[in-house]
């Protein structure tokens, strides 16, 4: 499956974006697909996932409240509405899918098969 992740911006802090993860060559059905992001200089980190079930979400302590993982009933778009944005959300947001994790590593970059190719958020104070 190739990914392709949009929706990415500059916005001032407490402001919103909505990230996409689109899916092709094959829907989601399946596969776990998670946000994860990466700042310069800091190492990747989960930000919100789907099981491979779809039927359990799983959040970061910092997007918890904040963030909702949502995907469309086709199963070939996986979203990140982001609200209440703060300076320290900026990076670089990938989405990433795989059919074989166990939940024990959903958010375990390296577990992930296949990636997009990230779309930047910068929040400015």
């Amino acid at each position: 499956v190739q990914l392709q992740a949009s929706g990415g911006g500059s916005v001032q802090a407490g402001g919103s974006l909505r990230l996409s993860c689109a899916a092709s060559g094959r829907t989601f059905r399946g596969y776990a697909v998670s946000w994860f992001r990466q700042a310069p200089g800091k190492e990747r980190e989960f930000v919100a996932g789907f099981s491979r079930t779809g039927g359990f979400t799983y959040y970061a302590d910092s997007a918890k409240g904040r963030f909702t993982i949502s995907r469309d009933s086709a199963q070939s778009t996986v979203y990140l509405q982001m609200n209440s944005l703060k300076p320290e959300d900026t990076a670089v947001y990938l989405c990433a899918a795989d059919s074989s994790i166990i939940t024990s590593q959903y958010r375990n970059a390296v577990q992930y098969h296949y990636w997009g190719q990230g779309t930047l958020v910068t929040v400015s104070s």
